[in-house]
């Protein structure tokens, strides 16, 4: 049987940035203030109080902003790891 991944925590440690944990027990910083930035469905993001309330949805395949049981605006759990990993690359390439 093979394991899905999930996400187990999700953090608002700035407006724009999360703070993630995968049941693996990868942990990473995803920033998200670029795709923020482009407005659209992702607009709601850039109040900060509104992105301090991120929740990881029921079994961690994406976390969300929005009222129970409504997700407004999502990211999923894999796409979130890819862009973890991505820039965790960049950011050792320039040390």
């Amino acid at each position: 049987m093979i394991d899905t991944l999930s996400i187990t925590s999700a953090e608002a440690v700035v407006p724009g940035v999360l703070k993630l944990t995968w049941s693996d027990g990868y942990e990473g910083v995803a920033d998200l203030r670029g795709i923020i930035s482009k407005g659209g469905i992702f607009k709601p993001l850039r109040d900060p109080g509104y992105f301090s309330g991120v929740r990881v949805a029921a079994f961690g395949h994406s976390v969300y902003w929005g009222r129970d049981g409504d997700e407004d605006v999502d990211f999923g759990c894999d796409r979130l790891r890819e862009m973890v990993e991505q820039q965790a690359e960049l950011i050792a390439r320039a040390s």
